[in-house]
């Protein structure tokens, strides 16, 4: 409301209490006519715009949120990713150093004594990293039933084969699988080369 429309307002409220002092009933008519005029101009201030509820503040319209683009994966880093389960064997277990090994000139108790280190660093890696149990709860040699709807890469079926699952046969190995994998995440790899298995080690004098 502008400064004209509130001062007729004012104006108006005044000249109606007036007409309620009995003092001033000898003036109702003069009074009525000064009331009649101030109402059309705070009317017109109204209409003038004076009036207008003020302006409620623009929203501003959300903007859908972008997702982050990803920096896209190198090429090699399936590559990577292998490479570093390469290397937690080696780590642990020294498996590169010895399949890499020419084990001809040693003698089979000299190879047993390393692959007993070797299976058992290697061992630790994997159960650290993963969890595996096998496919078949059943002890190898049982008879077992391979159900109908079975995962074609949970049993490998030999032998004589007719008709449809439920098959019957011998299990000749238990099979394993994974359930679980806590691999180290590969934070960066570079397109231009794979990583390291593990880093050459230099005593500096």
């Amino acid at each position: 409301m502008n400064h004209l429309a509130k001062i007729a307002a004012v104006l108006l409220i005044l000249l109606s209490a007036a007409l309620l002092v009995p003092e001033a009933s000898a003036y109702s008519q003069e009074i009525a006519i000064a009331s009649l005029v101030v109402a059309i101009l705070l009317i017109t201030a109204l209409l003038a715009g004076g009036g207008h509820a003020p302006h409620a503040p623009k929203l501003v319209a959300a903007q859908a949120i972008k997702p982050v683009a990803l920096a896209p994966l190198p090429k090699n880093h399936a590559q990577a990713e292998v490479i570093t389960l390469l290397g937690l064997f080696q780590d642990k277990g020294r498996l590169v150093d010895f399949l890499m090994d020419d084990i001809a000139p040693y003698s089979d108790e000299q190879v047993g004594s390393v692959v007993r280190a070797v299976h058992q660093g290697c061992k630790t890696a994997l159960q650290e990293h993963f969890t595996i149990e096998p496919v078949a709860a059943e002890a190898e040699g049982a008879v077992i039933t391979v159900p109908a709807g079975y995962a074609a890469d949970e049993f490998r079926l030999v032998g004589n084969l007719a008709g449809e699952a439920p098959f019957k046969g011998t299990l000749v190995h238990k099979g394993w699988k994974v359930n679980s994998v806590k691999l180290p995440r590969v934070l960066s790899a570079d397109e231009n080369r794979l990583p390291t298995i593990a880093p050459a080690e230099v005593e500096v004098a």
